[in-house]
C-alpha cells in the first residue's frame, strides 16, 4: 500500500465521520424545530381559547426567535 493510498483512506475516513457529525447536527435541529414549532402552535391555541392573555407575548416571541435561530444556515 503506497502513502498515497494511505493519505486518501485518511481523509476519506476524515470526511466520513464530518458527514457524520452535519447529519446528526441536521437531526437534532430537525427535532428542536419541530418542539418548538409545537410549542408555538400550543401557545396559539392557549391565545385563542382565552387561556393566554397578552401579556404573555413574549413566550411566543423567544420561541419564535428560536425557531428562527434553528432555521439559519440551513441549505
Amino acid at each position: 500500500m503506497s502513502v498515497e493510498n494511505t493519505n486518501r483512506e485518511k481523509e476519506e475516513l476524515l470526511l466520513q465521520h464530518e458527514i457524520d457529525v452535519i447529519q446528526g447536527i441536521l437531526e437534532s435541529k430537525s427535532k428542536y424545530r419541530k418542539i418548538v414549532q409545537a410549542g408555538i402552535a400550543r401557545w396559539v391555541k392557549d391565545f385563542q381559547d382565552g387561556r393566554i392573555e397578552v401579556k404573555t407575548v413574549e413566550d411566543l416571541k423567544k420561541l419564535i426567535e428560536m425557531d428562527l435561530e434553528l432555521q439559519k444556515n440551513d441549505i
